[in-house]
């Protein structure tokens, strides 16, 4: 199960899939609700909206699922593993929120932002709508996609969608007994000027535990690094 991070969509696992198929896996990339795919309005999705969706395909499964979460996507992958630990396989964080119980991104930034203002990410060039946040092309270029070909940054950065507020920074509890047991993995993008490095190091060390993979890109490796990061997941997954 591929999940994408906010304001985007499946369309993000595109160069992913081709590998993990002739590899024998199965993947299914999910647009989540409110991305603009089911025609519900942003303001009208909250997170458990994106966990009764996401859970649905979880459970229709046969065998225990691997989750691939991106970026925002790992707040639910989180969920996911500890809601049904026995159904998921493993979760593989890609520059993703793998959060310790209890704590918010926004929580678990502001200690670093409060010396560096670029460790929002882009937070900064958010624009606030009725329906939610948007990306403006030229920021999302810049902080997303800054060192992809620049036709491909320039033709993603025009297919990210409004993200509702409701989904955005969810809290998630976790326990050992549940999510805990679930086997992790994180692959670190250390040019990352959205999941700024030094925040994934603290996510790191703070739920250890996770085999950590490290890919010089930055936090869209599916398009700037896209063989490395297909050489990674199926490293990844047949370690499992």
């Amino acid at each position: 199960m591929l999940l994408h991070g906010a304001w985007q969509g499946a369309w993000v696992w595109d160069s992913q899939i081709p590998a993990l198929v002739a590899a024998g896996f199965g993947p299914v990339a999910l647009d989540l609700p409110g991305n603009g795919a089911d025609g519900r309005a942003p303001d009208t999705v909250d997170f458990a909206d994106h966990v009764a969706h996401a859970r649905a395909a979880l459970l229709a499964a046969s065998e225990p699922v691997h989750i691939v979460a991106h970026s925002g996507a790992g707040v639910l992958a989180t969920q996911l593993a500890e809601n049904h630990p026995d159904k998921v396989g493993q979760v593989i964080y890609v520059a993703g929120m793998m959060l310790p119980s209890g704590v918010t991104f926004p929580e678990m930034v502001a200690p670093f932002a409060a010396t560096d203002a670029a460790a929002i990410g882009i937070g900064a060039f958010l624009h606030m709508g009725p329906e939610g946040s948007s990306v403006p092309q030229d920021a999302a270029v810049k902080i997303f996609y800054h060192d992809c070909p620049p036709d491909a940054a320039r033709s993603a950065a025009m297919r990210l969608t409004i993200q509702g507020e409701a989904v955005r920074a969810p809290r998630v509890f976790h326990t050992a007994a549940n999510a805990g047991r679930v086997p992790r993995a994180y692959i670190r993008c250390g040019a990352d000027r959205s999941v700024v490095p030094a925040v994934q190091d603290a996510m790191c060390d703070a739920w250890p535990g996770a085999r950590l993979r490290r890919l010089e890109c930055g936090h869209a490796p599916m398009l700037a690094a896209p063989d490395a990061l297909a050489k990674t997941l199926l490293g990844l997954l047949a370690q499992n």
